[in-house]
């Protein structure tokens, strides 16, 4: 298989491995979104997608800030309807 090296294809491998986490860790998502502090109890999740997505994209683009652009957007920003000291 070859590397993703078109941008937009990455983005969305990115909010797809992101959605994934969301998906499979709700209860984990919406206990750190409460006590502020999602990433700490979705380290290891955001470690293992991070790791998965540098081996599938091109290494310029694996350096590059998409995917915790999707992180916001897709992890954060879903979750902006539990109630949290945060917003």
């Amino acid at each position: 298989m070859s590397l993703i090296d078109n941008p937009d294809q990455a983005r969305r491998l990115a909010r797809a491995i992101i959605s994934d986490v969301a998906i499979y860790n709700r209860e984990k998502v919406e206990q750190g979104i409460k006590n502020d502090n999602i990433f700490d109890i979705l380290s290891e999740e955001l470690d293992e997608g991070r790791q998965h997505f540098n081996t599938r994209v091109t290494p310029g683009l694996a350096q590059s800030n998409m995917f915790e652009i999707a992180v916001v957007d897709v992890l954060i920003k879903r979750a902006g309807k539990i109630e949290s000291p945060i917003w």
